[in-house]
C-alpha cells in the first residue's frame, strides 16, 4: 500500500508510476475525502474540547449547588454530534483506505517501460542449451512414456491441471524440494519455516492477494480462509502488526509448500504439462530488510535462485521485468528463466522459474510490518522481497527435456544424485 503522504506531498510522481503501469487512476476522489477528512477531524477535535471545557464547568456549577441542567442537555446534543461525526469519519476513511490498497506499487525508475513481456530486458544468460541427435520431446511426453507422469488419471481424480507422480517421478520432485531447502538453509543462511497452507483474508490482503486477485485464489466453503497461492503469503506475514528490533534483520525464510492457484484468465495457455497447474509445489524465499539494504538484499536473493539452477547445470537466463508485466506489490523484479528445448514444438523456449521481488514497504504497509532502530524511537516499515527457490514442478519438467536421452531415459543431474538414493538414470518404470 502506497503512503498517504508521499501520495499528496508527491502527486505527480505517483500519477508517472501509475501510467508507467497503464493503470489509469482518477485521485481527485481520494484528495476530495482527505479534504473531509481534515475537515472533520478538526471539528471533533474542537467539539471535544468544548465537551471538555464545559464539562469542567458543570462541575463547577454542582459544587455550588446551582442547577446546571441546561449545561448538561447541551453535552448530551454534543456528544450525539460527535459520535454522528466519529461515524461519518470512520466511513470516509475506509473509503480512502480502499482506494489506497487499490493502487500497484510504484515501477522502480530501472524497470523498463513496455507492454508485456515481450519488452522484458535482458540481463544475462548462463550456460548453453545442450544439443540433441534427436528429435526432443516435451516432459510431458517424456514424463508418461516413463510411466513417472500420469495427467489422465490426475484429471480423473480431479480434474485438468493437476499432476499425479509415480516411482522415481514422485522421488525426483522430493529429492529437488530437499535439495533445494538444504542448499537455502546451510549454504544461503535461510531459516526453514513450515507454514500454514491456509490463511484468513487479513494474511492474504496484506501481500496484496486481496482484494484485486480474489478470483485467482481458491476459497474455502463457508469460512474466511484461502489455500495459499504460495508461502510468500504466510511467510511475509509472520510478524504482521509486530514492532520487531532492527537486530533482527534480514529476516531470511525458506519454505516448502504445495501452492494453489485458480489461474483464471489462462484459459487455454499452457494447458498440457507441469507449467501452468491448479496445484504445484515450491520452494519460497522471502526476506524482511531494512529500507537501506532492501536492493542489495534482492542481489543477493536473485544470486540464491540462481545457484539451484547452477548446480543442477541447467541453462538459464535473467530479466528484469518491465513495467507491463511487473506485478502488483513489486517495484522491481528479476525473472530467472530456464531453458526447456522441448517447448514450443521442440524448438525450445526459456520458461520463467522464478520472479525475484522487492516491494519496498508496500507489503509491510498493508501487514503493518514495523522495525525499530536503536537511536531511534519510531519505528519504520521494514522492506519485503520474495522469490522462488524454485519452483519445483517446473524445474522438473527441465531435468526431463534438458536431461533427456536419445532413448527415452532421463540422466539425473549429479547433484541430485544423493537425494535418489544413488540413482543415476530414470529408466521406464514398471
Amino acid at each position: 500500500m502506497l503512503d498517504l503522504k508521499l501520495l499528496k506531498n508527491n502527486l505527480e510522481v505517483v500519477k508517472n508510476g501509475m501510467e508507467k503501469r497503464k493503470a489509469k487512476i482518477d485521485f481527485s476522489s481520494l484528495l476530495n475525502n482527505d479534504d473531509k477528512r481534515k475537515a472533520l477531524l478538526l471539528e471533533i477535535e474542537e467539539l471535544r474540547h468544548k465537551r471538555n471545557v464545559v464539562t469542567d464547568d458543570i462541575a463547577k456549577i454542582k459544587r455550588s449547588g446551582q442547577d446546571a441542567e441546561s449545561l448538561i442537555e447541551q453535552m448530551r446534543d454534543v456528544s450525539e454530534t460527535i459520535k454522528k461525526l466519529d461515524k461519518t469519519l470512520s466511513t470516509i476513511e475506509e473509503t480512502i483506505h480502499d482506494f489506497l490498497i487499490s493502487l500497484p506499487n510504484i515501477p522502480h525508475e530501472d524497470v523498463p517501460i513496455g507492454e508485456d513481456d515481450t519488452e522484458n530486458r535482458l540481463e544475462k544468460t548462463h550456460g548453453s542449451p545442450p544439443k540433441f541427435d534427436f528429435k526432443v520431446k516435451a516432459h510431458w511426453e517424456i514424463g508418461e512414456n516413463l510411466g513417472i507422469l500420469d495427467f489422465t488419471r490426475a484429471a480423473k481424480l480431479t480434474g485438468a491441471r493437476f499432476p499425479l507422480y509415480f516411482g522415481s517421478g514422485a522421488r525426483l520432485e522430493r529429492a529437488l524440494i530437499n535439495f533445494m531447502l538444504d542448499i537455502h538453509i546451510s549454504q544461503h543462511g535461510y531459516t526453514e519455516t513450515l507454514p500454514p497452507f491456509i490463511v484468513n483474508r487479513a494474511t492474504m490482503t496484506g501481500t496484496g492477494q486481496l482484494p484485486k486477485f480474489e478470483e485467482d485464489l481458491f476459497k474455502l466453503e463457508g469460512w474466511d480462509y484461502y489455500l495459499i497461492p504460495t508461502s510468500e503469503v504466510p511467510m511475509t506475514n509472520i510478524y504482521a502488526n509486530e514492532i520487531i528490533d532492527e537486530s533482527m534483520l534480514p529476516c531470511k525464510f525458506t519454505a516448502y509448500t504445495p501452492c494453489f492457484r485458480s489461474e483464471a484468465g489462462s484459459y487455454g495457455r499452457d494447458t498440457r504439462g507441469l507449467i501452468r497447474q491448479h496445484q504445484f509445489n515450491k520452494v519460497e524465499l522471502v526476506k524482511l530488510t531494512t529500507p537501506e539494504t532492501s536492493f542489495d538484499e534482492l542481489a543477493s536473493l536473485l544470486s540464491n535462485a540462481e545457484k539451484i539452477l547452477q548446480l543442477l547445470e541447467l541453462p538459464y537466463q535473467v530479466v528484469t521485468l518491465c513495467t507491463g508485466d511487473l506485478g502488483f506489490s513489486a517495484t522491481k523484479t528479476f525473472d530467472i528463466e530456464v531453458w526447456m528445448p522441448g517447448q514450443d514444438g521442440g524448438r525450445g523456449k526459456y520458461r520463467e522459474i522464478s520472479s525475484c521481488s522487492n516491494c519496498l514497504d508496500f507489503q509491510a504497509r498493508r501487514a503493518n510490518i514495523r522495525f525499530r532502530k536503536k537511536d531511534k524511537k519510531k519505528p519504520e516499515y521494514v522492506h519485503t522481497l520474495n522469490g522462488s527457490g524454485l519452483a519445483v514442478g517446473r524445474t522438473f519438467a527441465a531435468i526431463l527435456e534438458n536431461c533427456q536421452q536419445a532413448d527415452g531415459s532421463v540422466i539425473i543431474p549429479d547433484a541430485l544424485v544423493p537425494y535418489m538414493g544413488g540413482q543415476k538414470v530414470i529408466h521406464h518404470d514398471t
